[in-house]
């Protein structure tokens, strides 16, 4: 048995879980390899497991893990860590990697709302394109904002409901 299956559950089961929230994780616009693999470390019982591990229960590639490692990585969904004493990786998933991948979306808006900005000098902000483009631009400012008080909110709760770190 695999430590994603963990000690008292029932593979089969696990591996349904799996493929149906990486399948809704799909329909949301993440890749699949990807989806699929952070479905299986969100379900392992220390949320950390390696390509080895990943390529069984997943049954796919050493190179499939790779690139979806690669994905996940970049965009803060997973952190990779040396086993100790080896050259082995590892993959881990944290409790707050939904909190860190929002997060971390705050550089790509930042640079989104820096060129909409270009934008609508370049088109003129009273041309219909630049009026568009600052309608945008004061979306993308107003959810930075949101999104700053939310996580400012949810760190609040999250402490309360499930202690420190």
């Amino acid at each position: 048995m695999t430590e994603s299956a963990g000690a008292g559950r029932d593979a089969e089961s696990v591996s349904k879980f799996v493929e149906s929230f990486a399948a809704q994780l799909v329909e949301a616009g993440m890749q699949r390899m990807a989806a699929r693999v952070f479905a299986a470390l969100l379900a392992s019982d220390k949320g950390v497991l390696t390509s080895a591990e990943l390529s069984e229960q997943l049954q796919i590639s050493p190179a499939a893990v790779s690139g979806a490692v690669r994905y996940l990585a970049q965009t803060h969904m997973v952190s990779r860590e040396r086993e100790p004493g080896s050259r082995r990786e590892r993959y881990r998933v944290h409790g707050d990697q939904w909190y860190e991948a929002l997060t971390n979306r705050e550089a790509v808006l930042k640079r989104w709302e820096a060129a909409l900005r270009d934008g609508v000098n370049s088109l003129g902000p009273d041309t219909p394109a630049g009026r568009r483009l600052a309608e945008t631009l004061a979306f993308f400012e107003f959810v930075e904002v949101e999104v700053a008080s939310m996580m400012e909110r949810w760190r609040v709760h999250r402490e309360r409901t499930f202690g420190q770190g």
